[in-house]
């Protein structure tokens, strides 16, 4: 895996951050604390096909009966606290003042979304990541409440689908997110995909904000049916 340490973190913009992306690279820090950045290129990557979307039958049920209310994008400061506090399982966390920065920047510009699941008038799960052109880089995730975040998550496939979108990129393959389809691929075949989705033109509203569950399915559902080709090689 590349790695690239830039110590002067003051020449980091949003828009030298948008160009990394579109080069295949994304940055981390060693800890909440540290206050510079690195640079990575990992030679395999995680990716989440949105044709390969799969979805357990028990988060198929919560999804339906609309246990959350998701909103998008309406609390950004709320999603990035809740991803970079301790949970359990998760003792620390990468996400430093820097990245906040950065971040909360690319929010203000349109390019960094939120998917959030509310409780009861609280904020009890989300993720967050970046959007540009027909690829969304999904950064971090959180859940309060059991299978929060996962709802999250098939809300942004569906927006996704139905916005025009063609590449998820996850950055790494976890437990967590094998079980929804992600899969490694080579660098290379991720270059391929990412130059592709670089050309279109998606939406990332297009899917209606207050979308309910049973909708969400019937997108899934019907993509499902469909399962595009590919003429990458994923190993």
């Amino acid at each position: 895996m590349a790695g690239y340490k830039d110590d002067i973190v003051m020449e980091i913009t949003p828009q030298v951050l948008l160009k990394a992306y579109a080069c295949g690279l994304f940055p981390m820090a060693e800890s909440a604390d540290d206050p510079g950045l690195f640079w990575l290129e990992p030679e395999r990557r995680g990716i989440l096909p949105l044709d390969g979307f799969h979805l357990p039958r028990r988060l198929r049920r919560t999804i339906r009966q609309d246990i959350f209310e998701i909103r998008v994008s309406t609390d950004f400061q709320g999603v990035i606290d809740g991803c970079a506090s301790p949970l359990p399982g998760r003792s620390k966390t990468w996400i430093n003042k820097e990245i906040r920065r950065l971040y909360g920047e690319l929010f203000e510009m349109g390019y960094c979304h939120t998917v959030e699941a509310w409780q009861n008038g609280e904020l009890v799960g989300g993720l967050y990541g970046v959007s540009l052109n027909g690829a969304f880089f999904g950064e971090s995730m959180f859940t309060l409440e059991t299978d929060a975040s996962k709802v999250c998550l098939a809300h942004l496939v569906a927006r996704m689908i139905v916005g025009g979108y063609s590449l998820l990129d996850t950055q790494f393959v976890t437990d967590h997110l094998s079980k929804f389809g992600t899969q490694e691929i080579a660098q290379t075949d991720y270059n391929g995909r990412l130059s592709e989705a670089l050309k279109q033109d998606p939406d990332f509203y297009a899917f209606p904000t207050n979308a309910s569950g049973a909708e969400v399915l019937n997108v899934l559902a019907h993509w499902s049916e469909k399962r595009p080709s590919t003429n990458f090689d994923v190993r």
